[in-house]
């Protein structure tokens, strides 16, 4: 399952192997998560919506499952009592940053390694769908911001 904001972006994660895309400006995303499971839930939520979803997104957890909270794009996520947690089931939520990762050498050599063996074997696709030369930066932030952009941007010298 993955909520999307457009019918073509729809079509794109469908293609990438996303069996149930919901759009969630159509339709209300945690009602048909919880019928997809069956009233269950999912273990796992990853939200790189933020303020507009986060509420939302609790709500598709089962008991006991994990939220992984790693964007912005609408707001902060607001501020909330641990309590909350407790009342939808024992769930877990989680803000990781990647330098918290790869602050050692070691663990940055180890992660980068083990993308590149995931990207060689297929497992993982790149499409890179957006090219700015550099003096067009500006524009591509805007792009990004205004969801224009699927897949990877990048900025050629």
């Amino acid at each position: 399952m993955g909520t999307v904001g457009s019918p073509e972006k729809a079509e794109l994660v469908k293609a990438q192997g996303c069996d149930h895309p919901i759009l969630y400006r159509e339709e209300n995303f945690t009602d048909r998560v919880r019928e997809l499971t069956n009233g269950e839930g999912v273990p796992v939520v990853y939200d790189s919506i933020g303020k507009a979803t986060f509420e939302g997104s609790l709500d598709c957890l089962r008991p006991l499952g994990m939220m992984v909270t790693y964007g912005n794009a609408t707001g902060p996520v607001p501020d909330f009592s641990p309590a909350l947690l407790a009342q939808k089931g024992s769930l877990f939520i989680t803000r990781p940053t990647l330098m918290s990762y790869v602050a050692k050498r070691d663990d940055l050599l180890w992660a980068a390694n083990d993308l590149f063996d995931v990207v060689k074997s297929g497992a993982v696709k790149i499409h890179i769908n957006q090219k700015y030369d550099l003096k067009d930066a500006a524009q591509a932030h805007r792009d990004l911001e205004d969801r224009k952009t699927t897949g990877s941007t990048i900025l050629i010298p």
